[in-house]
C-alpha cells in the first residue's frame, strides 16, 4: 500500500495541480497516452460547497472522514453542519488551504497509517476520488477498515457506464505536465460490483446538476 501511496502522490504534490490549487482555477486535465483526457473542476474544487455536494453532506452520519480532500469544501461545510470530520489529503497545498478555511487536515494518503482505523461513521470518496490508486477494490477494501462496522461510504461516480483502469498524467493550458500515476474510473454498475466483493453494500444512487453519488455501507 505504501509502494501505491508514492505513486499516486508523484503528480498530485507537484506542478501544475499545485499551481492550480493556489490559483484556485484551471485548465487542468488528466491526459492518457491513448489520447483519453478529462477536464479537472478546480474552479469548483475551491469554490464553497454546492447544492449537489449538499446532498451528500446531508447524508453524512456523525464523525466524517473526507478522504482527498483537496481545497477542503466540504470539510468546511461539515463543520458548518455541526459533524467532526477531517480531511486527508497528500498534497500540501490542499491541506493548507482546507485549514485556512477552518477545517481540520492532515498531509498524509489513504494507504499511509491512517487516522484511528475502525471509528469513522461516514468516509466520502468525491471529486473522483474513486480513482485514488488505480485500484478501486483496493481502496475499497481500505476504506472499510477505517470505517465503523455498519458505516457509510458516500461516493461519486462517473455518469456513464464506465469501468476504467488507467495510467494519467497532469496536464495544463501550457502543456506543463506532471509525473504519470494510476487512476480509475467507475461508473455506478461497476461501483456495486466492486463494492460486493470489497465488503460493502450498495444501499442508494442519487443524481443532482449533472453528477451522480452512490451510497454504501460496510457489511
Amino acid at each position: 500500500m505504501r509502494e501505491r501511496a508514492r505513486a499516486d502522490a508523484a503528480s498530485w504534490t507537484e506542478d501544475p495541480y499545485t499551481e492550480a490549487l493556489a490559483l484556485g482555477r484551471g485548465p487542468l486535465r488528466l491526459r492518457a497516452a491513448d489520447g483519453w483526457s478529462l477536464a479537472l473542476d478546480v474552479e469548483r474544487w475551491c469554490a464553497v460547497a454546492d447544492a449537489a455536494d449538499m446532498t451528500v453532506l446531508d447524508r453524512c452520519q456523525g464523525t466524517v472522514l473526507d478522504i482527498g480532500c483537496g481545497p477542503g469544501r466540504l470539510v468546511a461545510a461539515l463543520g458548518e453542519y455541526g459533524h467532526p470530520s477531517l480531511g486527508i489529503d497528500i498534497n500540501a497545498a490542499a491541506v493548507a488551504r482546507t485549514v485556512r478555511r477552518g477545517g481540520r487536515a492532515l498531509r498524509r494518503s489513504v494507504f499511509d497509517p491512517p487516522p484511528p482505523p475502525g471509528t469513522w461513521d461516514t468516509a466520502l470518496l468525491v471529486d473522483g476520488n474513486i480513482g485514488i490508486g488505480g485500484d478501486p477494490a483496493l481502496l475499497l477494501r481500505r476504506v472499510a477498515g477505517l470505517v465503523r462496522p455498519g458505516g457509510l461510504l458516500l461516493v461519486e461516480v462517473a455518469g456513464e457506464d464506465v469501468d476504467e483502469r488507467l495510467r494519467v498524467w497532469m496536464e495544463n493550458a501550457r502543456g506543463a505536465t506532471g509525473t504519470p500515476f494510476p487512476w480509475a474510473r467507475l461508473g455506478a454498475p461497476a461501483l456495486r460490483r466492486v463494492a460486493r466483493v470489497s465488503g460493502w453494500s450498495p444501499v442508494d444512487s442519487w443524481s443532482k446538476d449533472a453528477r451522480d453519488f452512490a451510497a454504501l455501507r460496510r457489511g
